[in-house]
């Protein structure tokens, strides 16, 4: 990974001026989506390293490296970076339609009192949206859970509170789905070969917000019944590593078939194939890119019955709590066949969510139609 800022200028008359302070994962997958339709830019990016600090001063990193506008009509950015105190230090940007999308929002991040969390970040979200002229959410929970939540923000304030702030923001609001790029090859089943143990795929960051305690604990569980099944850990690690991961990798040695990031997109679509369940444990979703990768690939999707999920996935995919994920792993572990005639019968639309369809969407808002 790079540490350094990168400017990139397409063409001589460059439209749309991109940039991203995170650039990396879903952030750098939704850029490089879209400037593959695109004949002319500029796109300004920074390493996907220390998200918080991209968050509280990327617009004074940016302030001198954004070069000066010319022939550019649109600012693109992540809810990453401070927008309105990007347009201050920078004014000239102020002549841009500054469109902004929202992988995630702040506003509900999964701390239970509100008192004991820095509102900054979601501070910096809600000014963001004011500064911005379109708003672009990936899923309708993620836009309900910002517009709803801003009030409560706006509460901390001991005095001197704005009001109307959701009515104002919420004009500006669009809905667009991450859109994903799906392998050319589609799955062929690998349980469809008569597996007789089931393989397991956990394909998410290795932080606090998507809960590894809560899925290796089911694991182990599972293990201390006698109970067979091959476990898949993919996902980034941009910090430390959870301990109950260096647990589980010294507890599941026999099951676990491969643990770590991989790099290559196809190799890592090749991984999915060959696995048949995949779990999502998080507490804190709005789209989930691996998850819908992973039930593309051929896995049956077992999520928990909130957050994004019940937007995208049907009902039998839906877990109510962690003894019912137990419940529900332990029955395909012990007949694996279950998961393949489940994910035989699921029920999900992935075109819906497909680049294909999505991009296209993307690219009238940036052309201004």
């Amino acid at each position: 990974m790079s540490n350094k800022t990168n400017v990139a200028v397409k063409g001589e008359t460059p439209d749309i001026l991109f940039i991203e302070p995170f650039y990396g994962g879903s952030h750098k997958e939704l850029i490089d989506t879209i400037i593959k339709s695109i004949s002319t830019y500029t796109l300004v990016t920074m390493p996907c390293k220390k998200w918080h600090w991209r968050s509280r001063c990327g617009a004074l990193s940016l302030m001198t490296i954004i070069p000066k506008v010319t022939t550019e009509k649109v600012l693109f950015c992540s809810s990453i970076l401070n927008l309105a105190e990007l347009l201050g230090l920078r004014p000239d940007l102020n002549s841009l339609k500054k469109v902004i999308y929202f992988h995630e929002n702040q506003l509900i991040y999964p701390i239970q009192e509100i008192k004991n969390r820095d509102i900054q970040y979601s501070y910096n979200q809600i000014i963001s949206c004011l500064a911005a002229d379109i708003v672009i959410f990936n899923s309708n929970f993620n836009k309900n859970s910002f517009l709803s939540n801003i009030k409560k923000i706006i509460k901390l304030i001991p005095d001197y509170r704005s009001t109307n702030l959701e009515g104002i923001i919420r004009k500006k609001c669009e809905v667009l789905y991450f859109p994903v790029t799906f392998p050319e090859k589609p799955f062929e089943g690998r349980l469809n070969e008569k597996s007789n143990v089931l393989r397991i795929v956990w394909p998410h960051r290795w932080e606090f917000d998507k809960c590894p305690e809560d899925f290796f604990n089911v694991l182990l569980k599972l293990k201390t019944e006698n109970i067979k099944f091959e476990v898949v850990v993919l996902g980034e690690c941009y910090r430390e590593i959870p301990e109950i991961m260096n647990v589980s990798r010294e507890k599941l040695e026999n099951e676990i078939v491969h643990c770590g990031y991989i790099d290559s997109k196809s190799t890592y679509f090749q991984t999915l194939m060959k696995c048949d369940v995949v779990v999502s444990t998080s507490h804190h979703e709005f789209f989930g890119v691996a998850m819908i990768e992973a039930a593309y690939c051929g896995c049956f999707p077992l999520v928990p019955n909130n957050l994004v999920y019940p937007e995208i996935y049907p009902n039998n995919c839906l877990y109510s709590n962690i003894e019912d994920l137990y419940a529900r792993l332990k029955c395909y572990c012990l007949n694996p066949t279950l998961a393949y005639e489940d994910r035989s019968k699921l029920d999900l639309s992935f075109e819906k969510y497909s680049s294909v369809k999505l991009t296209p969407e993307f690219l009238k808002i940036l052309n201004n139609k």
